[in-house]
């Protein structure tokens, strides 16, 4: 594979994840419609931060750990489950009727960009994917450890663009979406689905 193909060929794949459905749309969706846009970009570059600390891992070796090793596997499985089911609990027991109580309670504008990537690092599936996945395009006779990281930067650049359009979606939308009642609905379905992400991520297997 020349590394044009290999470019080319990461970037679909990249695009078909990046665009797939899963915790990092809903995270961004929802902290774009309740807190605002601002802290919903927070939120995505903590997530692209925890890109680049798995890619990291990954490049150093270490990423392959948790491919081989059980416990190493479960341990962080079981962080990244109550981490998503202590975010999940609060926004179901404690909705906002409004976005100044979300921004009252959540604290610093730094916590979504911690959010986000405390998210990411302890999904194991974003590890174990990166490790099966990014070796298959780094060319033949090019260096691992760079490759690894021009990859991690594009699936981060693709996802940046993608939180950027749903952050730009709700803007025109924001009339609706700062009724109470519509603001106390979306957390409670949110912090659902974030608990349903728990319950699959505490059973998934490697």
């Amino acid at each position: 594979m020349t590394v044009n193909d290999s470019l080319l060929a990461f970037s679909l794949a990249a695009l078909l994840l990046t665009l797939t459905p899963g915790l990092d749309t809903a995270l961004i969706l929802r902290t774009a419609c309740a807190e605002g846009g601002k802290k919903a970009f927070h939120a995505a570059l903590g997530i692209d931060a925890g890109c680049f600390i798995w890619g990291a891992l990954v490049a150093l070796g270490l990423g392959a750990l948790l491919a081989v090793s059980e416990m190493a596997y479960t341990v962080l499985k079981v962080c990244g489950a109550l981490y998503l089911s202590w975010l999940g609990l609060q926004l179901l027991i404690r909705p906002r009727s409004s976005f100044s109580e979300g921004e009252e309670n959540n604290g610093s504008q730094g916590n979504w960009f911690i959010r986000g990537m405390l998210g990411n690092v302890l999904n194991p599936k974003v590890g174990i994917f990166y490790v099966s996945f990014l070796p298959q395009f780094i060319p033949a006779g090019h260096s691992p450890f760079i490759w690894t990281f021009i990859l991690v930067s594009i699936h981060v650049a693709l996802g940046t663009l993608w939180s950027v359009t749903l952050i730009l979606s709700t803007h025109f939308a924001s009339g609706v979406l700062k009724k109470s009642r519509v603001v106390r609905v979306m957390d409670r379905a949110t912090g659902g689905l974030f608990l349903c992400f728990a319950a699959k991520l505490a059973i998934s297997t490697r």
